[in-house]
């Protein structure tokens, strides 16, 4: 069991109070993607992980991967490859959005965000062309986002009665995948990156859901190296007043 696996909204509450900002917020909570970018040039594999802001009402300054929100029309961004069937099929989840467009969107979104708060373009070097807000480095960069190497580890929802909820996807790239390193990201959002071990991430200020993950995730390298796509997936959310974790 996890450290948050079977916990009651209020024991789950009290734990992640220094997370989020609780109180009322949305009932139902927004698309959301994180890329976990792992370099497994060394003797142990380590992490991109970056500080966020104090001034957030969405865990204040602790340490995550990059990420945010899901832009719909991030699925219409042309691409060098599409995702796994098997990703494909899992990131679509459950319910009547389940789409591939969805899916799509969820995974360019990803990217996406990996290059505003990390400066880094995960893609194939070759001719990329398109007009969509956010995504102008990648043509300047000629860099076409590549979906084939994503994988698919971890799905969690932000449990009910705080000011900002998620569906949040975690998917995987290797630092191999990143086309062009530029400096920085233009947005800004994400301070002190860095490339951590495992053993360094436990030790840094990490939200217990990124915590959680991050077990998840090493324990899944150590028995599958590749990220196998037809691996089952940890799914974390609130159920029947408990905090619950399946595989999906």
């Amino acid at each position: 069991m996890t450290t948050l696996e079977g916990m009651s909204r209020a024991e789950l509450d009290k734990k992640e109070a220094g997370d989020f900002a609780l109180g009322k917020g949305p009932l139902r909570p927004r698309d959301a993607a994180t890329l976990i970018l792992l370099d497994r040039s060394g003797r142990e594999p380590r992490v991109l992980m970056g500080k966020r802001a104090s001034r957030h009402a969405f865990m204040p300054g602790k340490f995550v991967f990059p990420g945010g929100r899901t832009d719909p029309t991030d699925s219409r961004v042309p691409v060098a490859a599409s995702l796994h069937p098997d990703v494909e099929r899992r990131l679509m989840g459950l319910g009547r959005k389940a789409t591939p467009a969805r899916a799509r969107a969820i995974a360019l979104s990803a990217i996406r965000e990996t290059y505003e708060e990390a400066g880094l373009l995960i893609g194939d070097k070759t001719e990329f062309a398109t007009a969509k807000d956010g995504w102008q480095a990648f043509s300047e960069h000629s860099v076409a986002p590549n979906l084939s190497k994503l994988r698919f580890v971890a799905r969690a929802i932000t449990p009910p009665g705080r000011v900002r909820r998620f569906d949040t996807r975690f998917l995987t790239a290797w630092r191999d995948d990143v086309a062009v390193a530029l400096p920085e990201g233009p947005t800004l959002e994400l301070e002190e990156l860095s490339w951590l071990t495992f053993a360094e991430a436990r030790k840094a200020d990490l939200p217990s859901i990124t915590m959680t993950i991050l077990a998840d995730l090493e324990k899944r390298l150590q028995d599958d190296p590749e990220l196998s796509p037809e691996q089952p997936t940890p799914f974390y959310r609130m159920l029947h007043n408990r905090f619950q974790r399946q595989l999906i």
